[in-house]
């Protein structure tokens, strides 16, 4: 294992990420470098790159964190009871973008490596991540060239990987509490250990090197689309599924808080203006409710 290597990729990718946005937007993310002293809870250090009131983004981050701890966190030894207590280092990029423009979709994508050393055997490595897209207006040209990118990402490492993480990201991204998808999926995998250390971060380079070719052209498809209040009134009430998931059910905010990791750091991907309405639901016809109809429901995108 070299945690160097994966790092240094690491790194890169941020920054080629928030290189090709800033010109995207026309804004400047802010870079926010911190670090936790030794023998704390947690030490290590990161980079937090945040945008707010963009051109395109009214608010976006993608992170780098690179920690160590003396136990696991009960988020990350739920499927590896063996490993609990276990001392463990993670470094990944995590990123999530709230568009202004409500017909650019709110995209996430993650990549991480997590190790830990058992008291009683050898150190365990293994790989997560993805990417998913959060629609409020959906177009199946859009969700078409989102899953194929992702297709291709995972293509090098067998058949199997696109419909298996594809079913996965279904199914984690789900709101159980509403009976919900978040929105139309993507890729997502977890605790890949499958043929060893240079096999994981392969796969993790091939989907860390494929978002921006996934997201990208949907930005400039639709970033000029006109709106209005309902459009705007209508992302705001979406967002709220956002946040519900997030504070919810998703694995890795509870992994950062669990861990004593960095609150603002964890809490970028909060959007920026959100409602909640009792008991609403969109008026038949509209393009409001074709998104529950035709694309928060599972299909083969791809």
């Amino acid at each position: 294992m070299n945690t160097q290597e994966v790092r240094n990729y690491l790194l890169d990718l941020q920054e080629r990420i928030v290189r090709t946005m800033e010109a995207e937007d026309g804004s400047a993310f802010l870079r926010d470098a911190w670090q936790r002293p030794a023998g704390g809870r947690l030490e290590g250090d990161g980079i937090s790159r945040v945008i707010e009131e963009g051109g395109l983004l009214e608010r976006g981050g993608c992170n780098f964190s690179h920690v160590k701890g003396p136990q696991l966190p009960p988020s990350a030894t739920q499927h590896r009871p063996e490993l609990a207590g276990a001392p463990f280092e993670a470094l990944g990029v995590s990123l999530v973008f709230h568009p202004r423009n409500p017909y650019v979709p709110t995209v996430h994508m993650n990549v991480r490596m997590l190790a830990a050393q058992p008291a009683d055997g050898p150190m365990v490595t293994w790989f997560g991540g993805g990417m998913d897209l959060t629609p409020c207006y959906g177009f199946e040209e859009d969700a078409r060239h989102f899953h194929a990118v992702c297709r291709r990402a995972l293509a090098p490492f067998g058949e199997d990987k696109y419909p298996r993480f594809k079913r996965w990201c279904d199914e984690y991204f789900f709101l159980k509490h509403r009976n919900e998808p978040r929105g139309i999926g993507g890729i997502f995998y977890d605790d890949f250990t499958e043929g060893g250390f240079e096999t994981g971060f392969a796969m993790m380079r091939s989907v860390g090197d494929a978002f921006l070719d996934a997201y990208l052209p949907i930005v400039q498809r639709r970033r000029d689309t006109p709106y209005g209040e309902r459009e705007r009134d209508f992302q705001a009430f979406r967002r709220g599924r956002y946040v519900e998931f997030n504070l919810v059910w998703d694995r890795g905010t509870l992994f950062g808080l669990q861990s004593g990791g960095r609150t603002e750091s964890i809490l970028m991907s909060m959007p920026p203006v959100v409602k909640w309405r009792y008991d609403w639901r969109p008026d038949p016809g509209t393009p409001e409710a074709r998104l529950y109809s035709d694309f928060l429901v599972a299909r083969d995108w791809a």
